[in-house]
């Protein structure tokens, strides 16, 4: 690799472990003497539990526990709390939505939690959760966020009146205001960002232990990020030091930001270990996961855009109501609000923008972040806000937006929403995606499509996603004993390729070779502090993490070869893995340089160990860019939608490894498209039943509904990390809603259709055909 560089689409090496079956995920570990867990759950969207008899199922063979909700608060357990603590736009803080491991008083969601039971196995688990009796207070419910603000609406919460749990925008409103007033045209449009259900390969699961004698608990379970599920656990719900905490995450098959968020399911399982004194396990089923994972989107925004006479963008208005389900998550309401808006600028010039957003409860599985978490909804309003503006003045839709661009010329560029774009060339990858999809030779290709009686489209959105997280990473670098050097990361792979890019990077900076190079992670005990996996951070914050530590090692390691050559450390040099004396021949490899020096140690001699951690700043984030061109064939006929063509040109700055860079691309626009055309989270509109809550009803794109996607990159690196990356793990979810959707309302703007929501699947199109 050194040999090398950089940059090379290099397969991934995690890969033969998983693909042979040696993973090892939460449901693999089992240890001696655990009992198993399952939770009863409620069958109603809203009501009151009026009293619950659990002597019959204690009572069962092989039962060791059944808790209930008073036990938790008997007990003086504390709440899943939520983490963001937002201001509404009067400066009052945001409603609370209390949430405990198991539910008090009242249910809010089907599926909300009522009893835990532990038994020796899981069927008896089972049998003893068919033996609780709970008598419920069936109460009204609301699920349609378009309406459950409005009043004379059934009330989840006393703290939320009209069910709003928040009231918060961002920007200037009178100046926005008054770009409106003088505008030549504004153009104002109501979009859905339809709700959904993560659907992770591997579904949640927990394995709970408790040392009495220590006092501590150890928590396996697929995280994206062992030490926020830690510090939750500790301080807010059993209120002890995060020392009194071990978290442990093996491999993680899937997380979507799903995966982030303390879960009831974690801490039963360590009060239950706690109480019996035993290991306590519990994983979830597929039907379990559509009704407690938390989901995703869920928006209804009305955006507002005004021009000028000339075209030119003046302002952005936007009112978002975001559902948050039955409780606030863990970081619910930071997802429409700060992430959400902070991209509503795209990549166009806006004097002035301002976002009111409404934080909305409804009776069903609360909602947190999902791929782009924000960011997808706000292009997604942007894009279609632009197709339609140019509809409606006359003006090409790629003109439209070419006028509007900040021009590489202006960076950095300042947005009016307080984002700072350290590079970025818009209309060089626009005209790239153009090129590439053969944008001028449509028509003979949509003529070729009438006649066969289909109807054809083309569509193009262009999107922009702001990274985020913690502003800070850890590495650490081990020369171990066998001859290899372990790679401690405080991020969390959850099928990214986060073991490939970090060996890259270590291989480059130390010489080490790849096979020697082991990447640990998850661990909260031995890997102290770390920011977990989460908007697209992984690879800019731990890179720089990498770096920092790698030079250290340098350093180190030269002081440790002076001592070993009998050279100043000054005098040597560090190239392609090897310490030399400059000058001369006389040196030593890096990692005969560390056994050396460990040997000395072992000793009791006086060594200088190649051993180093380095915790990094990463104050600023990053913004991918790019463009995605659907072209789709309708049957008028059936409603049935078929992708001829899907191109996407991506800027995520410095492509590591362009491999796995497409690689995430596609695992992206396949989510996105998903979105657009097939998923739709339905709830019965009179009793909160959640209709689609299987892979039976709820649509998930298979192989044979996806093309070639075709991804092309342009690298701008990136200025505000040595590593020049800008994170590539959402943007395909980000720009591919709004490039479908735009190119299905092309494909029957003959027809007089001018909007469809999503999701635009068969049913949905052909009676938008008919309406027109």
């Amino acid at each position: 690799m050194a040999k090398f560089g950089l940059s090379q689409p290099m397969r991934r090496v995690e890969d033969p472990r998983l693909l042979k079956g040696a993973g090892r995920y939460t449901d693999d570990i089992s240890v001696p003497g655990q009992l198993h867990g399952i939770l009863l759950r409620s069958p109603h969207a809203h009501a009151r539990i009026s009293t619950i008899d659990t002597a019959d199922a204690r009572a069962l063979p092989g039962v060791h526990a059944v808790l209930t909700g008073q036990d938790w608060m008997d007990e003086g357990l504390g709440e899943l709390p939520c983490a963001i603590p937002l201001k509404n736009r009067d400066g009052s803080p945001r409603a609370n939505t209390p949430r405990y491991g198991l539910a008090v008083g009242t249910v809010r969601h089907v599926g909300d939690p009522v009893a835990f039971i532990v038994a020796d196995t899981v069927q008896a688990a089972r049998d003893a959760a068919e033996a609780v009796m709970v008598d419920y207070e069936v109460l009204p419910s609301v699920n349609e966020l378009a309406t459950a603000h409005q009043p004379g609406q059934p009330q989840l919460w006393p703290e939320a009146p009209n069910n709003t749990c928040f009231d918060w925008s961002a920007g200037d409103k009178e100046q926005t205001d008054a770009l409106f007033a003088g505008a030549a045209h504004v153009t104002k449009l109501t979009v859905v960002n339809n709700r959904i259900v993560v659907n992770s390969m591997e579904g949640r699961a927990a394995l709970a232990e408790y040392d009495a004698a220590a006092q501590k608990f150890t928590l396996h379970a697929g995280t994206q990020g062992s030490w926020v599920v830690k510090d939750l656990l500790a301080k807010s719900v059993f209120h002890l030091p995060p020392e009194k905490f071990r978290v442990v995450t093996p491999d993680v098959g899937g997380g979507f930001g799903m995966k982030l968020f303390l879960y009831a399911e974690y801490a039963l399982c360590c009060w239950a270990a706690r109480k019996l004194g035993r290991p306590v396990k519990w994983a979830a089923e597929r039907m379990e996961a559509f009704q407690s994972d938390t989901q995703g989107r869920a928006n209804l925004t009305v955006g507002e855009l005004a021009l000028d006479k000339d075209g030119k963008f003046l302002a952005l208005r936007t009112l978002n109501r975001a559902d948050m389900g039955g409780y606030l998550s863990t970081f619910a309401p930071f997802i429409p609000s700060g992430a959400g808006t902070k991209v509503l600028a795209s990549v166009y010039g806006f004097q002035a923008i301002y976002a009111n957003v409404l934080g909305i409860l409804t009776n069903t599985v609360p909602v947190d972040a999902y791929r782009g978490a924000g960011r997808p909804e706000s292009n997604y309003l942007v894009e279609r806000l632009i197709d339609a503006a140019a509809r409606e003045t006359g003006i090409d839709r790629i003109e439209l937006r070419r006028r509007n661009m900040v021009p590489m010329s202006a960076m950095p560029h300042r947005t009016p929403v307080g984002q700072n774009y350290d590079s970025g060339d818009f209309v060089q990858v626009l005209d790239k995606a153009l090129e590439k999809s053969d944008w001028a030779g449509f028509a003979a290709r949509k003529a070729e499509s009438a006649s066969r009686g289909k109807r054809r489209g083309i569509g193009m959105a262009y999107y922009l996603e702001a990274t985020g997280g913690d502003p800070s990473e850890r590495a650490e670098f081990r020369f171990k004993d066998d001859g290899f050097v372990d790679v401690l990361v405080g991020t969390q792979s959850s099928g990214q390729g986060h073991e490939t890019a970090y060996a890259m990077i270590t291989s480059h900076q130390l010489g080490v070779p790849i096979d020697k190079i082991r990447v640990l992670q998850g661990d909260s005990d031995d890997i102290p502090v770390g920011g977990g996996t989460g908007g697209a951070r992984s690879l800019y914050s731990e890179g720089t993490a990498l770096l920092a530590t790698a030079t250290t090692v340098i350093e180190k390691g030269k002081q440790a070869a002076g001592e070993v050559l009998e050279a100043s450390s000054a005098d040597i040099e560090f190239e392609a893995g090897r310490f030399a004396i400059a000058g001369t021949d006389r040196g030593i490899g890096i990692m005969e340089l560390a056994a050396t020096q460990r040997a000395r140690a072992a000793k009791g001699e006086s060594a200088t160990t190649l051993d180093a951690a380095e915790v990094a700043q990463v104050p600023h984030g990053t913004y991918p860019n790019g463009c995605h061109i659907a072209e789709v064939e309708v049957d008028p006929e059936t409603g049935h939608v078929t992708i001829a063509r899907y191109i996407v040109v991506d800027d995520v700055g410095h492509a590591l490894n362009p491999m796995i860079v497409r690689g995430q691309v596609h695992g992206g626009v396949v989510q996105g498209i998903g979105q657009a055309v097939m998923e739709r989270t339905a709830y019965d509109p009179e009793t909160g039943q959640l209709i689609s809550a299987s892979l039976n009803d709820y649509a998930l794109p298979r192989a044979a509904d996806i093309p070639d996607i075709e991804v092309e990159l342009v690298e701008i690196p990136c200025e505000t990390n040595p590593l020049g990356v800008k994170g590539a793990g959402e943007a395909g979810a980000v720009g591919s809603p709004p490039a479908m959707i735009n190119a299905l309302v092309d494909a029957l703007a003959d027809d007089g259709v001018t909007h469809i929501d999503m999701p635009a699947t068969p049913e949905v199109v052909w009676k938008a055909l008919r309406a027109a």
